[in-house]
This record gives structure tokens, sequence and C-alpha cells, in this order.
């Protein structure tokens, strides 16, 4: 829990989190577009979410596409809870 925890523990995190959720298999390209950041901030950001469980990474020729795990998703359920409060 602590792992999943410290991998939202970031508003950017959390940003990368709901975008993937809403728009499946993004690249670091997509993602860095999308939020408008730089690129190696954007890829260590995939990196603690990837290492935390909560995002997949497919190696798709020199790209790489994320998508939500099965605990990504259920993060994705635990944050917008708080969106509707």
């Amino acid at each position: 829990m602590e792992r999943h925890l410290k991998g939202i523990a970031n508003h950017r995190r959390i940003q990368i989190l709901l975008l993937i959720a809403a728009r499946n298999n993004l690249t670091l390209d997509d993602i860095v577009k999308a939020v408008d950041a730089n690129e190696k901030t954007v890829g260590e950001h995939t990196r603690r979410l990837a290492q935390a469980g909560l995002v997949n990474k497919s190696y798709r020729g020199k790209f790489v596409e994320h998508t939500l795990s099965p605990y990504g998703r259920l993060f994705v359920k635990f944050l917008k809870s708080f969106q509707q409060t």
C-alpha cells in the first residue's frame, strides 16, 4: 500500500495517471504534449508510476506505451471519488 501511495504522492503523477486513464496506450511524447512538461521530468514520473505498480509500460519499437495496471485503475477510482466531493 505504501508503494502505491508514494506513487501518486505528486500532483504531476496524479495528472499523468488520470490522463492515461482517459486515453489508454499513450507514448511518453503524447504525455509530454498533453501535460506541457519537460520530457525528462515526465519520464521520471512515469518511471515512478511504473515502479509503484500503477502503470504498465509496453515497448513497441522505439516507443513505450503506457496503460493502467489493475491497481492503477483502482487508484483512479479512488482519486475520482475525491473529485466529486
